[in-house]
């Protein structure tokens, strides 16, 4: 399976459209259409339908697969980057909305007063894209949200080689209507 080809499949599915694919991908209309014609000969199935443009059964299914393999090859060439690259002093911090505590910011500031050399960015986004834009080499590190247990790592999706650290917890605070039957208790197991 070409990953060009499995790329001009998720952007056509994405778009609903051929000719704003083959814009977004740079490459002409009919192209575009070559490529998915190529795919579903490939795998022996129609992926798109044509009139609305949409996947299949088989395209929701591949769907399902070509997301984190296109995103593992991203992340593969960003690692074999890494090692030849040298890269000016930057730090580039992609984070949730929620993971960008007054304590962070804090640390952030005082990174950049330390020092000064270092183009420190910080840019908020939702959880998928900054754990994409590390994996990809967009960003240096990201900080990351969610609700687990105190002794559970944060669950996150297949992203090969990332290196995690726990480095904040907070309660988690549960807000019911008073009539809830819940509302009068003192704490309560998420399951």
């Amino acid at each position: 399976m070409d990953p060009h080809l499995l790329r001009t499949f998720v952007a056509v599915v994405e778009h609903r459209s051929f000719s704003a694919a083959a814009q977004d991908l740079g490459y002409t209309q009919s192209a575009v259409s070559q490529h998915i014609a190529a795919l579903e000969a490939d795998l022996g199935t129609r992926l798109v339908g044509r009139r609305p443009v949409a996947a299949t059964e088989a395209g929701r299914r591949l769907l399902e697969h070509a997301r984190p393999l296109l995103l593992r090859l991203d992340a593969a060439r960003a690692d074999l980057a890494r090692l030849r690259d040298v890269r000016p002093a930057r730090l580039a911090v992609d984070c949730g909305p929620a993971a960008l505590t007054p304590d962070w910011a804090g640390a952030l500031a005082r990174i950049r007063q330390a020092l000064p050399g270092l183009a420190v960015t910080v840019r908020v986004r939702g959880r998928e894209a900054v754990l994409r834009a590390v994996l990809t080499g967009d960003a240096d590190l990201a900080l990351v949200d969610g609700v687990t247990a105190p002794s559970d790592p944060l669950p996150l999706p297949d992203t090969g080689t990332l290196t995690t650290l726990a480095v904040g917890e907070q309660p988690l605070v549960i807000l019911l209507p008073s009539g809830h039957p819940l509302a009068g208790r003192r704490s309560l197991r998420l399951a």
